[in-house]
């Protein structure tokens, strides 16, 4: 019994390692390939959520292209250097969601992404939440939505244009630029 254990163990174990090493790029059908661009490009927004509270300003820019428009509260930042600039601000703004103490982890919800070839457009709800201390409950301290037009870069999906859209619990630093967009779309 052991021993058929063992042996279906080892079948599977090399039926998957073969599996990967199999490059199946080539036989993707379109539709296929769309809906692998669609996961691709929600790993790439929750990884880049993943840097807030503690990531380095320079790690976003890595998500753009060198052109790329992002619009945060309007508060607009042309090219990588500008933007790497409004998230060295956001990480120095004492009053910013990621930077209360304790832990921050973002919950990004109710994604709709449209790939169109090496272009997609993407939506997201976003929900900022603390953890202040193991013996406290979390607190939502942020919410809003975002607006993304991506490309696909040497097989890598980057964005091109970028909205930010806070609902609730922005920085005070970014008050005076910001303006109710309810009906906002690509």
């Amino acid at each position: 019994m052991k021993f058929h254990a063992i042996t279906a163990t080892a079948i599977a174990a090399l039926a998957l390692s073969a599996c990967a090493d199999i490059d199946v790029s080539a036989d993707v059908d379109s539709e296929t390939q769309a809906v692998m661009d669609r996961v691709a490009i929600e790993d790439m927004v929750i990884e880049y959520y993943a840097h807030l509270g503690g990531g380095e300003a320079s790690a976003f820019g890595d998500y753009f292209t060198e052109d790329a428009i992002f619009d945060v509260n309007g508060l607009v930042a042309n090219g990588r250097e500008e933007i790497e600039a409004i998230y060295a601000g956001i990480g120095e703004d004492e009053t910013s969601a990621s930077n209360g103490g304790g832990q921050f982890h973002m919950i990004l919800s109710n994604p709709v992404i449209r790939v169109d070839g090496d272009h997609a457009t993407a939506q997201f709800l976003w929900t900022g939440i603390r953890n202040a201390e193991i013996s406290a409950p979390p607190v939502l301290v942020e919410q809003g939505r975002e607006y993304d037009k991506l490309q696909k870069v040497d097989g890598k999906w980057l964005f091109t244009h970028r909205v930010v859209i806070a609902e609730s619990g922005l920085p005070e630093g970014q008050y005076e630029n910001w303006t109710p967009r309810l009906d906002f779309s690509f």
